[in-house]
């Protein structure tokens, strides 16, 4: 067995935290002016985003687990939610295709049978990795040691998968299919808004109205709400996320997006090492060559990333709760390297993991979006089943 630990700061050390975490913004915000300023602004919505996953304990692999294990429905109710107010907020502007002089679009994909693939991938290392794209960096901030390994794996995963694109482009595929184009904004919102409502409803039938004991969500929505403490109920950070997304769309022209800037790490840690990026098809292309020149730094992803894992934090020492903890046994560190590696992997195949694929794709109405859930639900599955090989 590793070594168990698990330990809260002292009160004034959490004070200290916050102080500090609050000092790196100011100074993370101020550092990346030369970038622009709409790079400041958006590592600050990361921030936010941070603590709004944080105070909602907002996870994507743990509401599929819930969802398939114990048929509690509430962590997909907060999704629905979360997706339907992002359609709305989403079709006006990129029906316009420009903001404020900007141009913007959507998370818009093949649909074929390399991201079916991946987002399938995916499911499977959510449930053996213990997270998700988006919960990783969070949890990660809120003091669980270990998913600096599903981090690492993740990147890693994302970079493996860049270098061996070429492997999966012949596999069959349509063109990027997105609904407000094809049948207009208003037909696409109106129906996925009736889709959002059926689904709701066969959730409501899936649990079939158990009696269940209180849970940690009914529980946090008994306590008095504080905007920087929290616990914020999940549909308070579903309403929340959306509109920082959308802001994330204003801004970077753009959908919010995680795997990116983990793919983009590791190859610029491997050009470090020695890399030849230009032996890479996939990195030997123009956008990709350009981004590698101009660092992650004016990398928006990686920028948000970074602003996620300190907002978490600062969410966490704000309410009183960070908790370091690394309690790995060898089993499960197996599982998390497994799936760190297949996530990121998957991720990179999929065009995005539950953040750009799934919610950015649907509010975007790309029909790969609604691919992505339907995989990432059957790998899952089958990743819950493989979890007691590993003594979860």
């Amino acid at each position: 067995m590793i070594q168990t630990d698990s330990f809260t700061t002292p009160l004034r050390s959490q004070r200290l935290i916050v102080a500090i975490a609050l000092s790196l913004f100011t100074a993370g915000a101020i550092a990346l002016t030369p970038y622009g300023w709409k790079q400041s602004a958006l590592f600050l919505i990361g921030g936010l985003l941070g603590m709004t996953l944080y105070h909602a304990s907002f996870g994507f692999a743990s509401a599929y687990r819930k969802l398939l294990v114990d048929r509690d429905v509430r962590g997909m109710y907060a999704q629905l939610v979360m997706l339907a107010i992002a359609t709305l907020l989403f079709a006006p502007v990129l029906a316009n295709g420009s903001v404020f002089d900007q141009s913007v679009r959507g998370a818009i994909s093949p649909v074929g049978v390399q991201g079916a693939i991946g987002a399938f991938l995916f499911g499977i290392g959510m449930q053996l990795g213990g997270a998700c794209g988006c919960g990783t960096l969070y949890t990660l901030g809120g003091g669980s040691l270990p998913m600096v390994i599903t981090l690492i794996t993740f990147c890693i995963g994302a970079f493996w998968a860049s270098l061996t694109r070429q492997l999966w482009a012949g596999l069959p595929a349509t063109p990027p299919i997105a609904l407000g184009t094809s049948i207009g904004w208003v037909g696409a919102v109106v129906l996925q808004l009736v889709v959002f409502m059926l689904l709701a409803g066969v959730l409501r039938w899936w649990s079939n109205r158990r009696q269940e004991a209180p849970s940690s969500e009914q529980t946090k929505s008994a306590q008095p709400f504080s905007l920087l403490r929290g616990p914020w109920s999940l549909v308070t950070g579903a309403i929340v996320l959306a509109v920082l997304n959308w802001l994330t769309l204003i801004l970077s022209g753009q959908p919010w997006r995680v795997t990116w800037g983990f793919a983009l790490w590791s190859a610029e840690v491997a050009s470090s090492l020695g890399w030849d990026s230009t032996t890479s098809p996939f990195w030997s292309s123009e956008a990709a060559q350009q981004s590698l020149s101009r660092g992650v730094f004016a990398d928006v992803s990686s920028v948000m990333n970074m602003g996620i894992v300190l907002g978490a934090l600062s969410a966490a020492a704000l309410a009183g709760r960070l908790l370091f903890k690394f309690q790995l046994s060898r089993l499960s560190l197996v599982a998390t390297l497994i799936g760190g590696l297949v996530m990121g992997y998957g991720a990179f195949l999929a065009y995005g993991c539950n953040v750009s694929a799934f919610f950015g794709g649907i509010a975007s109405t790309s029909l790969h979006g609604w691919v992505w859930i339907l995989c990432a639900l059957v790998g899952t599955a089958v990743g819950l089943r493989l979890r007691p090989l590993f003594r979860y």
